[in-house]
C-alpha cells in the first residue's frame, strides 16, 4: 500500500474524480466511493454453510450519539438519590440487571458483555466522539483514523465490490480514515428503505461507456502527470476508485443494502425506525463483504427532560440491538462479528434544575458482544451512592477502563496488531493504539 499521502492531496483528488465521474455520467455515489471504497472479500462459508473460521472478524458500531445515560440504560441505580424514575431489571445472566427501558435487550445480555466504567478525559461532544472512535485525543497535529478504517487498512485482501466501511444515516462525525487516507472515510448512506442514489447511469449503456472513455483518454492522462501512483498497479487512486465505483455499480452485492429484500415480519423486528432498518442492513452487509458497518441513533444528549429523552431513544434501541444479537447467533456470525453499542460519553449522577442530566465522562457503559468477547459479563461498577461533590469522581469508579484500553481490547480480539507501530504521512511513529488489553472481556 502506498502510504504517501497529505489531506491536500486527498482533496485534490476527490475533487476532480467528483468532476471527472460526473462527466461520466455519476455524482454523489461516485464522489463517495472516491473517498471510502477499498474492497474486500466476499463472507467465505464453507460446504455446511458456516462461516469459515478461517474469515476475517467484523465489526458493527451501533454509534449512540449525544451521549447515552448510563443509568437508564446498562447501569441503572434504582432508589438512591441518583437513579431518577428509572427500575432494574433482570436478565439473562443471574445477578445481572439493566434498565426497564430496554426490555429485549434484558433477554439476549446471555450473548454481551458489559464495561460499566469506561473512562475518558474529554467531556466536549466533538472532542469525545474523536477520542472514543479514533482511540485518541484530538490532535492539531494530526487526524487519527477511526477503527473502521485501522479494521480495513490491516485487511489486504481485495475482491468484494462494496465498500468495507460503511456509516449508515451518519451522525456529525462519521467514521474518517485519518492519516490513512481519505479511502478509507466510511461509505454514507441514509434510510436504508431507500435505495443507495446514483447506482444506475442516467444515460444508456453506449453512452455511459463512451463517456467513462473520455474520462480515461483525457482526464486522466493528464491527472496522472505528476502525481503519486501505486507501485503496485502504476494507476493514481482517482483511477482505482473510478474502477471500484464502476464495479459497484453492476456488483449482485449492492442488494445487501436493500432491507426490502427481507421478510415484512423480519423488518418489524428490528423497528420501524432509520436506526432500526439501518441495524438490519448492517447484518446483510457484513454477510456480503463489509468489514465495519457504524448505525447511528442520535436524541441521547438529555440536558433538560432527561427521563422522556432516553426513555424515547430506548424504544428504537431495544429492538434493534436484542434482534442483531439474536440474527448473528442465529446464522452463525457472532462469533466472528464484533458488535459495540456505546456513544461518546454518558450523563451526570446528579439530576439538573431542568429535570436533565448534563455530559459526564467518568463511568459510562459500552456494551460487547460476539468476536471473541466474554459472554454475559460484566467489568468496572460505579458507585451506588457516589460524592457528587468530588474533585476527582474516579474515585466513584471500581476497574476503570480508558478509552484507549477498548480499542487495544476490540483490536487484540480482531487480530490486529495494536501495538505495531506505523509510519504516519509526516514520518512520525505511532502505534495503533496506546491502551492495554482488558484479558477478562476475552473469551
Amino acid at each position: 500500500m502506498n502510504r504517501l499521502c497529505n489531506f491536500d492531496a486527498h482533496f485534490n483528488r476527490r475533487s476532480l474524480l467528483g468532476q471527472g465521474l460526473s462527466v461520466a455520467g455519476g455524482s454523489l455515489l461516485m464522489t463517495q466511493i472516491a473517498r471510502s471504497l477499498a474492497a474486500a472479500e466476499e463472507a467465505g462459508r464453507d460446504r455446511n454453510g458456516k462461516v469459515d473460521p478461517s474469515r476475517p472478524k467484523n465489526v458493527i458500531l451501533l454509534w449512540l450519539e449525544g451521549g447515552p445515560s448510563q443509568l437508564e440504560t446498562f447501569d441503572p441505580h434504582p432508589g438512591g438519590k441518583i437513579g431518577g424514575t428509572t427500575k432494574a431489571i433482570s436478565t439473562s445472566v443471574p445477578d445481572l440487571k439493566i434498565a426497564d427501558t430496554l426490555p429485549q435487550t434484558a433477554e439476549v445480555m446471555h450473548l454481551a458483555s458489559l464495561i460499566r466504567s469506561m473512562t475518558s478525559k474529554e467531556g466536549d461532544h466533538e472532542r469525545a466522539i474523536y477520542n472514543v472512535k479514533t482511540g485518541f485525543r484530538p490532535d492539531p497535529t494530526l487526524r487519527h483514523p477511526s477503527l473502521g478504517a485501522v479494521i480495513c487498512e490491516t485487511d489486504k485482501v481485495t475482491s468484494s465490490s462494496i465498500p468495507r466501511h460503511i456509516s449508515i444515516v451518519p451522525g456529525n462525525e462519521p467514521g474518517r480514515g485519518g492519516f490513512l487516507g481519505a479511502k478509507f472515510d466510511a461509505f454514507q448512506m441514509g434510510d436504508p428503505s431507500n435505495p443507495v442514489p446514483d447506482l444506475k447511469s442516467p444515460v444508456d449503456d453506449k453512452r455511459f461507456q463512451a463517456r467513462v472513455d473520455d474520462l480515461y483518454d483525457h482526464v486522466e492522462k493528464e491527472f496522472r502527470r505528476g502525481r503519486l501512483q501505486s507501485l503496485e498497479t502504476n494507476r493514481t487512486l482517482h483511477q482505482e476508485m473510478t474502477d471500484s465505483a464502476r464495479r459497484m455499480m453492476s456488483s449482485e452485492q449492492v442488494k445487501a443494502f436493500d432491507v426490502k429484500e427481507e421478510p415484512a415480519a423480519e423488518l418489524a423486528k428490528f423497528g420501524d425506525s432509520a436506526f432500526g432498518r439501518g441495524v438490519l442492513a448492517s447484518t446483510r452487509l457484513i454477510e456480503a463483504g463489509a468489514r465495519c458497518v457504524e448505525v447511528t441513533l442520535g436524541g441521547w444528549d438529555s440536558h433538560v427532560t432527561n427521563d422522556t429523552l432516553q426513555r424515547l431513544a430506548c424504544e428504537k434501541l431495544d429492538p434493534a440491538l436484542a434482534s442483531l444479537l439474536k440474527r448473528l447467533e442465529e446464522r452463525d456470525l457472532l462469533d466472528s462479528t464484533l458488535v459495540v453499542c456505546g456513544g461518546e460519553f454518558g450523563r451526570t449522577p446528579s439530576i439538573n434544575p431542568a429535570e436533565g442530566r448534563d455530559h459526564w465522562p467518568h463511568g459510562f457503559s459500552v456494551l460487547l458482544a460476539g468476536g471473541g468477547i466474554r459472554r454475559g459479563s460484566v467489568y468496572g461498577a460505579t458507585s451506588a451512592d457516589p460524592k457528587l461533590d468530588t474533585k476527582t469522581p474516579q474515585e466513584n469508579i471500581t476497574d476503570m477502563v480508558a478509552v484507549e484500553d477498548l480499542h487495544a481490547t476490540v483490536m487484540k480480539v480482531l487480530g490486529i496488531d495494536f501495538a505495531e507501530e506505523i509510519q504516519t504521512p509526516i514520518g512520525r511513529p505511532l502505534k495503533r493504539s496506546e491502551g492495554k488489553v482488558i484479558e477478562s472481556l476475552i473469551g
